[in-house]
């Protein structure tokens, strides 16, 4: 590789290596002969996204431990779940001052951020699949965030719920958070702490995309998160959303009822845990809270999806009440087959005084074709009593794609992947 580089021109190099790397694949003893050689100098983009073996990695660091004055694009990534050694400060020499992209995974950087502090260009930042090693204090990331005035793109995910900033240690918000200029893309998976000890000191006003997994807990407190979505314009246009219900975790997607494709708007709450029941009633509590109350309370149109090997039927109608009670605004509410039997069963046995008070503004209620004679039967005496109050509701059919597209995953896939 060194004898190949010496008879090109003097021009910039991009080193890809993407298939399973092994040691002794000659593609991989290519790529880090780049690395090591004298030519390192002109690399300007080092993509490599399929590493697997411990030996590729020790030779890899090895390799990056001095600088790569042009360097502008960084993406490795370690599959398989492997735990290898933690990255030292002597990456790439400390120093990255031309980067515009960086991307990792499943890679331990503890250190991350005193690199980015000399990365102030800065265009996109993902960092996924954080493992415990690789911890990065919420104080430490913002302090880096402050020299990214062009950073488009940031998230953070981390593996697991140990990622947890210490409660001893967790700083007093600024009296003015920091302002990311170019912000518009925010990805973050980990505990709800690490989130809102991060937002406290940064603000995004052009934010047109946010999409939070939380791991499980028993009490959201999420004043952070709702300033930071109270200060994006871009949010209070949006009007409808969709919530996904599977066995592993429990989705709301909001957006604006005009999409554009290739401008994707989103909001995108998620929470991560195997048990139905504490599925609602986490997302209850984020939607009730004065976090996601404003924005919540404005929705005018729902779909609902499930994904479910099967249903376990223990669970109480107070819980679907209590996801659906701040949607004050919704007029169009569309259920799946196993959903519109859970929903259905609850306000029908609400009181005629109740009956106005769940889904004040509702106009319609939309149910699959196979379940709309049960679900009219069975919602007689709640249609009656709205219709009583001057708050008419319509039961009809519908089949997926009929109404809303479902598509927000698929659009917000590429950002997010």
């Amino acid at each position: 590789m060194s004898k190949v580089l010496d008879t090109w021109p003097i021009l910039p190099v991009i080193l890809i290596s993407t298939v399973q790397i092994r040691p002794g694949d000659q593609q991989w003893d290519n790529t880090v002969a780049a690395l090591e050689s004298e030519h390192c100098n002109r690399i300007s983009e080092i993509h490599i996204t399929d590493m697997k073996i411990m030996g590729c990695w020790e030779r890899f660091a090895a390799a990056m431990q001095k600088p790569f004055p042009e360097l502008t694009l960084l993406e490795v990534f370690v599959y398989g779940g492997q735990v290898v050694p933690v990255l030292p400060d002597s990456f790439l020499s400390g120093s990255a001052p031309r980067l515009r992209e960086l991307r990792l995974r499943s890679i331990p950087f503890p250190s991350m951020p005193k690199l980015l502090l000399s990365a102030n260009g800065l265009v996109t930042l993902t960092i996924w699949d954080i493992p415990d090693s690789g911890y990065l204090s919420p104080d430490a990331m913002a302090t880096a965030l402050t020299v990214m005035t062009t950073l488009e793109t940031l998230a953070l995910q981390f593996r697991s719920p140990r990622s947890r900033p210490n409660a001893a240690n967790r700083p007093r918000p600024p009296p003015t958070p920091f302002v990311l200029p170019a912000l518009t893309n925010l990805i973050f998976k980990g505990v709800y702490e690490y989130l809102e000890d991060l937002l406290a000191q940064i603000d995004a006003p052009l934010l047109h995309f946010l999409h939070i997994v939380f791991f499980m807990d028993l009490n959201f407190d999420l004043p952070q998160l709702h300033r930071l979505i109270d200060h994006a314009e871009e949010f209070k246009a949006f009007n409808h959303a969709e919530l996904l219900i599977s066995y592993w975790s429990i989705r709301l997607t909001i957006y604006p009822k005009t999409r554009v494709v290739n401008h994707p708007r989103l909001l995108v709450l998620q929470i991560n845990c195997e048990e139905l029941d504490r599925q609602l009633s986490s997302l209850a509590q984020v939607c009730r809270s004065l976090a996601f109350f404003p924005l919540i309370s404005t929705l005018e149109g729902l779909e609902t999806g499930e994904d479910l090997p099967h249903w376990k039927d223990d669970m109480e109608n107070a819980q679907w009440l209590e996801l659906l009670d701040p949607f004050h605004a919704l007029k169009n509410l569309y259920l799946t087959h196993g959903i519109a039997q859970r929903v259905c069963d609850a306000l029908q046995e609400l009181s005629r005084e109740r009956a106005t008070e769940v889904l004040p503004a509702l106009r319609n209620l939309f149910v699959p074709d196979k379940s709309l004679q049960l679900v009219q039967e069975a919602m007689e005496p709640f249609v009656t009593a709205r219709h009583l109050s001057g708050h008419p509701v319509a039961i009809g059919g519908w089949h997926k794609g009929a109404s809303m597209s479902f598509a927000s995953s698929r659009i917000y896939s590429n950002i997010v992947e």
